[in-house]
C-alpha cells in the first residue's frame, strides 16, 4: 500500500558508509498521512486537485486558453487546502475560519467551473474545449458534494450550539414565567 512501508535492514552497515535512505523520513513528513487521504475530506480533496490539473492542462492545450486561469487558480487552492489539511494547520491555526474559507472555495469552484465548462462545450469546436468542460462538468459536481458535506457539519455544528443555548434560554424563561404568575 502507499505509502511503502520501511523493510528492515538485515544487515546493519558499518559507521563509515551513508545510508541513502536516511533521507527518506524527513521527506515522507511532507507527504500527507495514509487516513488523511483515506478519509472522504482526503479523497475528495485529492479529486478536486487532479481534476483541476487536468482541465488547466486540456485549456492550454486549447483554442480556449482565456479560461486556463480558473483551473489553475482552483489547483493552487485546492492544494493548498489539501496541505493544510493533511498537516492539521485548521487546528494549529485557529483564528482563520476553516470551514468558511474552504466552503466559499468550493462554492465558487464548483459556479465557475459549471460556467466556463458550459462555454467551452458549446462555443469552441476543437476537441482539448470539449474534454475541458467535460472535465469541468466533472468538476462541478466533486466541488459541490464537497460544499455539501462542509454545510452539513457547520450546520449540525451550529445546531448543537444552538440548542445549548436554547436549554438555558428556555430554562430563564420558564423561571421568569414562574415568577409572574404569583
Amino acid at each position: 500500500m502507499w505509502p511503502p512501508d520501511p523493510e528492515p535492514d538485515p544487515d546493519p552497515e558499518p559507521a563509515g558508509r551513508s545510508q541513502p535512505s536516511a533521507a527518506l523520513p524527513g521527506l515522507r513528513a511532507l507527504l500527507p498521512a495514509r487516513d488523511f487521504l483515506c478519509s472522504l475530506k482526503g479523497r475528495l480533496l485529492l479529486a478536486e486537485t487532479g481534476l483541476s490539473f487536468i482541465i488547466f492542462v486540456c485549456y492550454v492545450a486549447s483554442s480556449a486558453s482565456a479560461f486556463l486561469t480558473a483551473p489553475l487558480l482552483e489547483f493552487l487552492l485546492a492544494l493548498c487546502f489539501l496541505f493544510a489539511d493533511a498537516m492539521q494547520l485548521n487546528d494549529k491555526w485557529q483564528g482563520l475560519c476553516w470551514p468558511m474559507m474552504d466552503f466559499l472555495r468550493c462554492v465558487t469552484a464548483a459556479l465557475i467551473y459549471f460556467a466556463i465548462s458550459i462555454t467551452a462545450v458549446a462555443k469552441y469546436p476543437d476537441g482539448a474545449s470539449k474534454a475541458a468542460g467535460v472535465f469541468g462538468f466533472f468538476a462541478t459536481i466533486v466541488f459541490a458534494i464537497d460544499f455539501y458535506l462542509i454545510f452539513n457539519d457547520v450546520a449540525k455544528f451550529l445546531k448543537q450550539g444552538d440548542s445549548a443555548h436554547e436549554t438555558t434560554a428556555d430554562k430563564a424563561e420558564e423561571e421568569n414565567s414562574d415568577s409572574d404568575s404569583d
